[in-house]
């Protein structure tokens, strides 16, 4: 599939069939999350597979009961290793939130080429998820994801984005702060 139809038509969808993903197909996807890039290559992440119908559902729960996470045929949670780097002159521990989401995003982009439909879950409770998983005291969840081929829904473009002209600046920063 082409790459910009991949990016423009990947969408958050939250009804899942519950066939299963081929092996191959699920490998695919890793893989392209394995490559992203990160500082310094230092890959500081871990992706947890839960195919555990019982998993699927405490995670779900601890996603503030987002119940459609646990109808997918699998979730994928994405863990980050507190790396101590002050990325950016101010991250420190959290630049490893930066290398995560980007190989999320690989993730994420690979499954819609493959006809997979995701949904990048940022409200949830740490702790919760890490007790359920047993991910360690030093590693953080950063994002979940259900992955499953979608039930009555389609991949589209997206809702209404900003122009260019109101994201973009050339040189120098101009315009003002959204919310004010």
């Amino acid at each position: 599939m082409d790459f910009y139809k991949v990016v423009r038509t990947r969408r958050s969808i939250r009804s899942y069939k519950p066939d299963p993903i081929p092996n191959d197909v699920l490998r695919r996807v890793l893989e392209a999350a394995r490559i992203a890039p990160s500082g310094l290559n230092r890959q500081p992440w871990k992706f947890i597979i839960v195919r555990d119908e019982s998993l699927k559902k405490k995670v779900a729960r601890a996603c503030h009961n987002q119940m459609f996470i646990a109808e997918a045929p699998l979730v994928i949670v994405a863990c980050g290793y507190n790396i101590h780097w002050n990325r950016g002159g101010y991250m420190g521990d959290l630049s490893m939130l930066i290398d995560v989401s980007i190989a999320f995003t690989h993730l994420i982009l690979a499954a819609r080429a493959e006809g997979l439909g995701t949904c990048w879950i940022g409200s949830f409770d740490n702790e919760e998820v890490k007790n359920i998983l047993g991910i360690p005291k030093d590693v953080n969840v950063v994002a979940i994801t259900p992955l499953g081929y979608p039930k009555g829904e389609k991949f589209s473009e997206p809702e209404p984005r900003k122009n260019l002209s109101e994201i973009v600046s050339i040189d120098k920063f101009s315009g003002s702060h959204p919310e004010k």
